[in-house]
């Protein structure tokens, strides 16, 4: 409740206002009019890519960008759709239409807005890398494999599925209805995207494509009389730019309950997405983000966008990075790149429909290129086996199936992986006669301590969670040469305790009593102390028995198996 009444919602753009200055803005607008720029082929690929028009696609980029601008925890993000929904939106629409679509993205949004209100943006970027690699380079395969069509003119004798298997037959199947000028317009676009960067970096190479193919192909098509290359304005007809006007959104707990996993897939991978550009944003600029406001503003991004029939919003890195290299500081720069593409939505949108499709499909398929993160990918080949094996089945399920089941699943394996690990590095010593009470530690005096007859010490390095707690177990289970009258246990490596190993301890503790052992604790951390208190499992030993340090413990250990000793011998003379 506290949580809820206190949310964590401090815009950047707030605390940026109070020391603005002109100077500021100067580099605020050079930056917003270069990524605004930037942004209009990007929105343009990805809202067609996704199954919508090109002005949906726009649309999501002025309202999504101005708001996460305006609202966001990060002074220089830059948001609108990217390619990591395209698949995501794709089938959605197609399983549920347009109107499934805008109420999970509006779900999502109240989904990522409660993430903020809870502040779990900080928990968000601990997912495991190797997730977030491999299915960040499935969906850039992903995309890959939708712009074949569009890249090579091809006829399809049929209409090709979702599945990527499926997909792909089809396209073997056409290859003999490839459109060789289509094509050669794909590779000319993807040469000029490639190479614009080298000749000059404010340029975007992208654009530089769509404006240099787009005049070339109007040449072609107007006094060569060349035909087949299909253009934006024949795919979708006469686009004109009307900003869309905003409608009602209508729920009712069947769509809810339908729509739900969608929704809480577009909010995951929009929650990773934002917070990992904003990471890499802050390591460039030194800031620091406030995660839970830019969940909170990246929700209320997605909640406001499906009402005028706009697509999942989250942060772009490219985008945001082009931001930074041209001067942007502030979430100025955000707002006028929202305002240089509304510009453009409404006195240049004829213009878009000259625009070929190969071409976008060109700009599509360098974007996958650069999603991939192939170097990254083989750079990872040399680490832990059970990173490399979360990377691939999260790569391989998100192309195959798809993002929601690679995250699941994915995630599933990389606790399962990290839970072993624990478990192998958590190791359990057993001492007998003599303890080094420096071993393994920082000390360079080394003190000897002499244990009774009788005494022994199990030390555990590591969590004594539910794997470790098992391996506890089972060494107290292996029957020593001599049972011992005392037995410490020595937790100073001991970080965390969980309820497996409370209980554990507790039959342990039980168990010993009933045998005659006794038990002695040593060196508890804190934190342990209190889990042990609350389960009132101190209660089963004599306060004296729970030490703070190891030669505390050796003294009382020492005392009772010399006690327990004596008592033995008097019964034996007894007799």
């Amino acid at each position: 409740m506290s949580i809820i009444s206190k949310p964590d919602f401090h815009p950047a753009m707030f605390s940026a206002l109070r020391n603005y200055s002109m100077d500021k803005f100067r580099a605020d607008l050079v930056a917003g009019i270069v990524v605004g720029i930037v942004a209009l082929p990007l929105a343009i690929a990805f809202g067609i890519a996704s199954g919508v028009n090109p002005a949906t696609g726009l649309a999501t980029a002025i309202i999504g960008g101005f708001i996460v601008s305006a609202l966001g925890g990060n002074s220089v993000q830059i948001g609108g759709p990217t390619g990591a929904f395209i698949i995501i939106i794709y089938n959605i629409i197609q399983m549920y239409g347009l109107t499934g679509l805008a109420i999970a993205t509006f779900m999502a949004g109240c989904i990522l807005m409660l993430m903020g209100l809870c502040r779990l943006g900080t928990v968000i970027k601990f997912i495991p890398y190797p997730i977030v690699v491999g299915f960040t380079a499935g969906i850039a395969l992903t995309i890959f494999s939708t712009q074949i069509p569009d890249f090579l003119g091809l006829t399809l004798t049929e209409a090709a599925p979702a599945d990527f298997i499926g997909k792909w037959k089809v396209y073997i199947s056409s290859m003999g209805s490839v459109n060789w000028i289509t094509a050669a317009v794909s590779i000319v676009s993807l040469a000029i995207i490639i190479f614009t960067p080298k000749i000059s970096k404010r340029i975007p190479g992208s654009l530089m494509a769509i404006v240099l193919v787009t005049l070339a192909v109007w040449v072609m098509k107007e006094y060569f009389g060349v035909t087949g290359i299909t253009t934006i304005g024949d795919r979708f007809g006469d686009i004109k730019g009307e900003f869309p006007s905003p409608v009602p959104l209508k729920f009712n707990m069947e769509t809810v309950n339908m729509l739900l996993p969608s929704a809480f897939t577009i909010a995951m991978l929009g929650a990773i997405e934002s917070l990992l550009s904003a990471t890499v944003a802050d390591g460039v600029t030194g800031a620091r983000t406030n995660s839970n406001t830019e969940l909170i503003g990246q929700g209320i991004a997605n909640m406001v966008v499906p009402v005028f029939g706009g697509i999942p919003v989250t942060g772009a890195i490219a985008r945001t990075m082009t931001n930074i290299t041209n001067g942007g500081r502030t979430p100025v720069a955000g707002l006028i790149h929202a305002v240089v593409l509304l510009a453009i939505f409404l006195f240049a949108m004829p213009l878009i429909n000259f625009v070929p499709m190969a071409c976008l499909a060109a700009v599509l398929v360098m974007v996958s290129y650069n999603m991939s993160g192939w170097r990254t990918v083989a750079g990872m080949s040399n680490n832990p086996k059970g990173d490399v094996w979360v990377l691939a089945v999260t790569f391989l399920l998100t192309v195959i199936f798809d993002l929601t089941i690679a995250i699941e699943i994915g995630m599933l394996l990389a606790v399962v992986v990290f839970l072993r690990r624990v478990t192998e590095n958590t190791t359990i010593r057993v001492y007998g006669e003599q303890l080094d009470v420096a071993a393994d530690s920082e000390m360079r005096s080394h003190e000897v301590l002499d244990l009774a007859r009788g005494v022994a010490v199990y030390e555990i390095d590591g969590p004594f969670f539910f794997g470790a707690a098992t391996k506890f177990d089972e060494m107290m289970r292996v029957a020593p040469h001599e049972q011992p009258l005392v037995r410490i246990i020595r937790m100073r490596r001991v970080p965390f305790i969980d309820s497996t190993g409370l209980h554990n301890l507790q039959i342990l503790i039980e168990s010993s009593h009933r045998s005659g052992i006794e038990i002695v604790l040593s060196g508890v951390r804190d934190n342990v102390r209190d889990a042990i208190h609350r389960s009132h499992i101190d209660a089963l030993l004599p306060r004296e028995n729970i030490c703070d340090h190891i030669s505390k413990a050796v003294v009382v250990a020492n005392r009772l198996a010399e006690k327990r000793a004596e008592m033995a011998g008097e019964s034996l003379s007894a007799m």
